[in-house]
């Protein structure tokens, strides 16, 4: 059975529960943050949380102190005060000639009343001692007000009864008509002498409520939490206006900074005084100065560089036309020389052509360091684009015995791109491959989502050692300088790859194990001037690919339905059922 749907009112209060919850995460994330990122907020914070505790052990130790002389000063005055009454107690039973109980219950209540205080300042109470229990006349217990005899402690009647000589006093709490609260009073407790009625020894019990000193603490708590709010904001406002001084100029001197890092080389702070703000902005700006000065002789020397790179470039054009020309004059009459000079011929011709591809590159740098390098944006379909580099290497993988396999989904793989420099990179990346490769399969994988496109060269050669996938794009760099350049390379090609893809606004990344190989994945985004967030293939190629579909050589595009024995396309739909 379908169990019944929710009432509109639990499901409104779960949404209102479920927004109220990621209100409330939203808010912690954000007091997060500026907890985070703000400085002046963290020392307010805490300045005002440390004083909060200062003040609260103060104010406690301060409050206690005055309780504690209220309360013991009211104490003083009550023990003296009852040594008195309890005199004026035995005075009036002393001076007494009543012998019936009548007559001299109304003389306990006449001394009660005579000692009982005004408006709730003391209640009185009389009564017979604990151990008092053998004469033949007994006084019921005799108050004055609405405080009885079961208000006094047990214990407290005790020890009056065992040392009847000594005062005992006590703490407890009352309720007085009219107040809702138990007020704290004394009690103090004193044995008094009946004299000749025969009545023995009688308790005299006198009640101080401190509902004035109870008052007083209350205006002095209430005196002692609100000062200390108040007190607490004004150590926050203080802070803040301290911590603003210092925070203020810091602040300043990131702002100048992130100026400076953006290219604004003449920004500088404002040094006043001669404080340790004023000494940290002219440390500041004499850095700022020597760096702009540095970065001017560095940009200097750079352009000088690249000037000298650009003009031996363009003036070794000439002679190398020239020696080209002699050269292949004398390649192609190799027939006719000696099989030494036949052999130098040929290896004259590998080393021009070597030169004039070192040139070549030499000029594309130049371009890229000067800024003039441009793209001429297309839309073009990678696929096309690696077909054509397969094609163009397919000798050199015969060669190697390095059979070339491509991965690539069926529909087109559209991206804004610069044909030309794209072709290059992927040229680039799969010449390397094959020269890596050892003789092993070089895969080729192409992949697109909604934003990006990516293609990945694998080979399964020697691999890249730990810290060298960062390397590899470095002009002349080489994992092993002993090894030769058999077909050819200027230690150029990676670096030219590199600059190509940031011109795209792409990445170039590799990655690489030694005796597993090396993959590298060239990501483009799929619209001229978008910014990538990620990349359709995986960079590391031991993740397991998806299952992929074996499409027939017509389909793929080769024309008489026959393979070439060194390449071998596979095409793989994705996201088709």
């Amino acid at each position: 059975m379908a169990e019944p749907a929710a009432p509109p009112v639990t499901r409104r209060a779960l949404l209102l529960a479920a927004r109220l919850g990621r209100t409330l995460l939203r808010g912690a994330r954000r007091l997060r943050r500026t907890w985070r990122r703000s400085m002046l907020v963290r020392t307010v914070t805490v300045t005002m949380v440390l004083g909060l505790a200062v003040l609260s052990v103060v104010g406690s130790f301060l409050y206690q102190r005055v309780a504690d002389g209220l309360v013991e000063e009211r104490r003083n005055g009550a023990t003296a005060e009852v040594i008195q009454l309890a005199r004026r107690v035995e005075a009036t039973f002393a001076t007494t000639d009543q012998t019936t109980s009548d007559g001299l219950l109304t003389v306990a209540q006449t001394a009660i009343q005579s000692i009982a205080g005004t408006e709730q300042s003391r209640f009185t109470i009389l009564a017979r001692d604990a151990r008092n229990t053998n004469r033949d006349i007994i006084l019921q217990p005799v108050v004055s007000g609405d405080v009885g005899l079961s208000s006094v402690p047990a214990d407290l009647r005790d020890r009056v009864a065992r040392t009847p000589g000594i005062q005992q006093t006590q703490i407890i709490s009352v309720e007085l008509p009219g107040d809702s609260r138990a007020t704290p009073a004394w009690v103090i407790a004193q044995q008094v002498d009946t004299g000749p009625t025969g009545l023995g020894p009688y308790d005299l019990y006198v009640i101080y409520p401190m509902a004035r000193e109870q008052n007083t603490l209350d205006l002095v708590g209430r005196t002692f939490v609100v000062g200390g709010i108040v007190l607490m904001f004004l150590i926050g406002g203080v802070a803040y206006v301290v911590t603003r001084l210092v925070v203020a100029p810091v602040r300043r001197a990131a702002a100048v900074a992130e100026r400076l890092a953006s290219g604004e080389l003449d920004e500088r702070m404002r040094a006043r005084g001669e404080d340790d703000i004023a000494i940290l902005a002219q440390s500041f700006n004499e850095m700022a100065a020597n760096i702009q000065q540095q970065i001017d002789q560095l940009e200097s020397l750079s352009r000088f560089q690249q000037r000298f790179v650009s003009d031996v470039s363009h003036e070794l054009r000439t002679p190398l036309t020239t020696i080209r020309m002699a050269g292949d004059l004398i390649h192609d009459s190799r027939a006719d020389f000696d099989p030494a000079v036949a052999r130098s011929s040929e290896l004259l011709h590998a080393e021009l052509d070597r030169f004039e591809a070192l040139l070549t590159d030499l000029l594309e740098i130049s371009r890229f360091d000067a800024g003039a390098a441009v793209l001429d944006l297309d839309p073009t379909d990678l696929r096309a684009v690696v077909a054509r580099v397969v094609d163009s290497s397919a000798s050199l993988a015969e060669r190697r015995g390095s059979p070339v396999e491509v991965d690539q989904p069926d529909d087109p793989c559209l991206a804004e791109v610069d044909a030309r420099r794209i072709e290059r990179v992927l040229r680039n990346l799969v010449v390397n491959a094959l020269e890596h490769g050892e003789s092993r399969p070089v895969e080729i994988r192409i992949a697109q989502d909604e934003h990006a496109v990516a293609v990945a060269v694998r080979d399964h050669g020697i691999g890249l050692r730990p810290g060298e996938a960062a390397m590899v794009f470095n002009r002349f760099w080489r994992a092993d300088p002993a090894r030769a350049r058999t077909t050819g390379g200027t230690g150029l090609g990676l670096a030219i790859s590199l600059e190509d893809a940031r011109l795209h606004a792409g990445w170039l990344q590799a990655w690489g194990a030694p005796g597993e190989g090396s993959c590298f994945r060239l990501t483009l985004p799929r619209r001229a001037g978008a910014v990538l967030t990620g990349s359709p293939l995986p960079l590391n190629p031991q993740v397991p690919p998806r299952a992929p579909r074996r499409r027939t050589p017509e389909a793929d595009g080769s024309g008489d339905g026959t393979e070439q024995p060194t390449v071998r396309l596979r095409a793989v739909s994705r996201g088709r059922p």
